[in-house]
């Protein structure tokens, strides 16, 4: 299987990613940490991330949650975004935001 290794700026973390596989996703099933996630769908905007290395293909994505300039300065969804190289990325937002947001904190 093909793939890529994902590092995770923020936390100091690094996992392997699967070349169609949407970052968020390869995170969740390897139980790492470190990007925020909501509805897993590219409707909530939660699970935004920065591409400092590398390049993505996104699915479709809310303009509502990630504008045209946000997408020129290499930003995505996670839950939307796959892999075409190995990946520097930075998550934009803290992990305590989103609960606080949905009352679970």
């Amino acid at each position: 299987m093909s793939g890529y290794r994902i590092e995770l700026l923020t936390v100091g973390s690094e996992f392997f990613c699967p070349a169609e596989q949407p970052i968020l996703k390869a995170m969740m099933q390897l139980g790492v940490k470190g990007i925020p996630s909501g509805c897993h769908g590219g409707g909530c905007g939660v699970c935004k991330i920065r591409v400092v290395e590398g390049q993505v293909r996104a699915d479709s994505m809310s303009r509502a949650k990630i504008s045209e300039a946000e997408e020129r300065d290499n930003i995505y969804l996670a839950c939307r975004a796959l892999p075409l190289s190995p990946l520097t990325i930075e998550p934009l937002e803290r992990l305590d935001r989103p609960l606080r947001k949905y009352g679970l904190i």
